[in-house]
C-alpha cells in the first residue's frame, strides 16, 4: 500500500452545503436564512452579552469605587529578621544576593528592607529603599545603609 492509495471510507466524508449559489442548487435566494427578520440580515442577530431585553449583567453590577494609581511602585518587602537568618557578619545585602538566596523572585522589582525583627550582625545594605526603623536597627548593629546603584 502506498500513500496515494489511502482514501477515507465510503460515506464518511460529506460535501459542505454551498448556500447562496442559485435556486437550482437548493439553497438560493434566502440561502437558508428564512424570509425577513433580524437573523436574515447581514450582521443581524443579538450581540455578545444580550440577555433577551433584560438589563445586561455588566450594567446591573455596581461600579468600583476609587481609582488605581498607575504610577505606584510595588516593592518586594524583606524584613530585618530575614537578613539576620540568611547573612553572615560583614556581608553585603543587595538585589543579586537576595535573588541568589531565594528571598526575592526577580531582580527587576525594587527591594525595600523593613524593620520587623532584630538584627545583631554588621551588614552593608544596598537596596532601593529602607524604612526608618530598619535603618536604625542596621546602624545600631554596626552596619551601614547605602543607596543602590
Amino acid at each position: 500500500m502506498q500513500l496515494h492509495d489511502l482514501h477515507p471510507a465510503e460515506g464518511s466524508k460529506k460535501a459542505r452545503k454551498r448556500v447562496g449559489r442559485g435556486n437550482s442548487a437548493g439553497q438560493g435566494t434566502t440561502a437558508g436564512r428564512g424570509t425577513k427578520g433580524q437573523l436574515s440580515r447581514s450582521g443581524g442577530g443579538k450581540g455578545v452579552g444580550f440577555e433577551g431585553g433584560q438589563t445586561p449583567l455588566a450594567m446591573r453590577l455596581p461600579k468600583l469605587p476609587g481609582f488605581k494609581n498607575h504610577n505606584r511602585v510595588e516593592y518586594a518587602p524583606v524584613n530585618v529578621s530575614r537578613l539576620e537568618k540568611l547573612y553572615e557578619d560583614g556581608e553585603t545585602v543587595d538585589a543579586e544576593s537576595l535573588l541568589a538566596k531565594g528571598v526575592i523572585k526577580h531582580d527587576y522589582i525594587p527591594v525595600k528592607v523593613l524593620g520587623d525583627g532584630e538584627l545583631t550582625k554588621k551588614l552593608t545594605v544596598k537596596v532601593d529603599k529602607v524604612s526608618a526603623s530598619a535603618k536604625a536597627k542596621i546602624e545600631a548593629a554596626g552596619g551601614k545603609v547605602e543607596q543602590a546603584c
